[in-house]
């Protein structure tokens, strides 16, 4: 009997159960909700911000400073008042809604110390990108959304070269892989397309969270390839394969860079908009600035970028969604494990609805669906009978 790729989509999808694919379902639908309501404590937590003049009161305090001391100090008063009134939901929404589905069993004092970091983290670097911002809009006038944009470009471009050696490491601990047969494995495949040794890691990602993932981050000499301790404690060592053949696929096919390139495009895009609404939303929450240059209206701006790039979502996803069908092919082409890639997918579904609506799926998701990358996977096997072919069961559970 011919090979049939859909009948071996549908029996490792269904190999799930249909428990699993109930609360995967479940859990990925309140994950698209929380979006919505993240938008709406954003609006309430600007409200406040505005009407008790958070940002009026620090301007004032500092009045006999320079301008870039009072747009600093403002930025990071608002940046860190935010983060306090919105802890709570930021606690649910990050910690207690994975836990509620098991995806997660992180104490709540280890998580809370890890976001206070973050915290830090993103108030000194929001501060920092904001003061340039404001300093962009005094000299560049009307046209400060163009340059701005640039400006994003090279901080978004510092930070992933930063990331990897001066903020992932507070986060996570990331060592060489272990001696044995994955390491060997993994090595061998990296020095295929030339990349070095010491730039493949396992991390703890386990501390955080129980999904089975990896990754690429950093850019030019800083990038490099991190798998986390939880893939390799359930995957095979043909499922290593392929995830580590997907993630070279996404270090050697420059994804990053191509993100940077046009996630630069859509902050142009979304600084022009906010440059016209900007007045409206500041009248909206009764703020007496409506000029947007002026510091003391950086919670309005937020807001207004937030819902701009919560509309964006489906430009941003289509991109990531693209460029994950393209890592995919590439594992298929360097590894050809087709079953081994969709074993290793289908563990992705626990947190990861494999079956969503073609108008959810182009909303929300960030990865193309489970079903549509397995099905691509057993059509290259269809097309590449001299794969090595294992039992959906055997590969679904290794």
């Amino acid at each position: 009997m011919a090979f049939n790729p859909e009948a071996a989509t549908r029996a490792y999808i269904d190999g799930l159960g249909p428990e699993a694919l109930a609360k995967a379902a479940a859990y990925t639908m309140d994950g698209h909700w929380m979006i919505l309501w993240g938008l709406l404590v954003s609006a309430l937590v600007t409200f406040i911000i505005v009407r008790l003049k958070v940002t009026d009161r620090i301007w004032s305090a500092l009045e006999r400073r320079s301008v870039s001391l009072r747009t600093f100090a403002t930025a990071a008063g608002f940046f860190l008042v935010s983060a306090l009134i919105s802890l709570p939901w930021g606690t649910w929404e990050e910690w207690g809604h994975e836990r509620a589905y098991d995806r997660t069993q992180q104490p709540l004092a280890d998580f809370l110390m890890q976001d206070a970091i973050g915290i830090v983290l993103a108030t000194l670097f929001g501060s920092l990108f904001f003061l340039g911002v404001y300093a962009l809009i005094r000299r560049t006038g009307r046209r400060w959304w163009l340059w701005s944009s640039g400006f994003a470009a090279l901080a978004v471009s510092a930070m992933l070269l930063a990331a990897p050696t001066l903020i992932e490491p507070l986060f996570n601990e990331y060592k060489p892989i272990p001696d044995g047969p994955v390491r060997d494995a993994v090595l061998e495949m990296a020095q295929q397309v030339d990349i070095p040794a010491d730039r493949i890691f396992i991390y703890d990602g386990s501390r955080q969270s129980n999904n089975f993932t990896a990754n690429v981050s950093g850019i030019g000499s800083a990038a490099r390839i991190a798998i986390s301790d939880v893939a390799l404690k359930q995957a095979s060592l043909d499922e290593v394969r392929a995830v580590t053949g997907h993630e070279i696929g996404h270090y050697v096919l420059g994804h990053v860079w191509r993100s940077v390139l046009v996630l630069s495009g859509l902050v142009l895009v979304l600084f022009f908009l906010a440059d016209r609404l900007y007045p409206r939303f500041a009248r909206l929450f009764g703020s007496n600035t409506i000029d947007i240059a002026d510091p003391r209206g950086l919670p309005v701006l937020i807001f207004v970028l937030s819902v701009l790039a919560t509309l964006a979502m489906p430009v941003t996803n289509s991109l990531t969604r693209i460029g994950e069908s393209e890592a995919d092919a590439y594992s298929l082409q360097m590894v050809n494990l087709p079953d081994a890639l969709a074993g290793a997918l289908v563990k992705t579904a626990e947190y990861r609805y494999p079956r969503p609506h073609p108008l959810q799926e182009m909303l929300f998701y960030t990865h193309p669906s489970v079903e549509r990358r397995v099905r691509s996977a057993m059509e290259w096997k269809a097309t590449h009978p001299a794969a090595p072919a294992a039992t959906p069961a055997a590969a679904a559970n290794p």
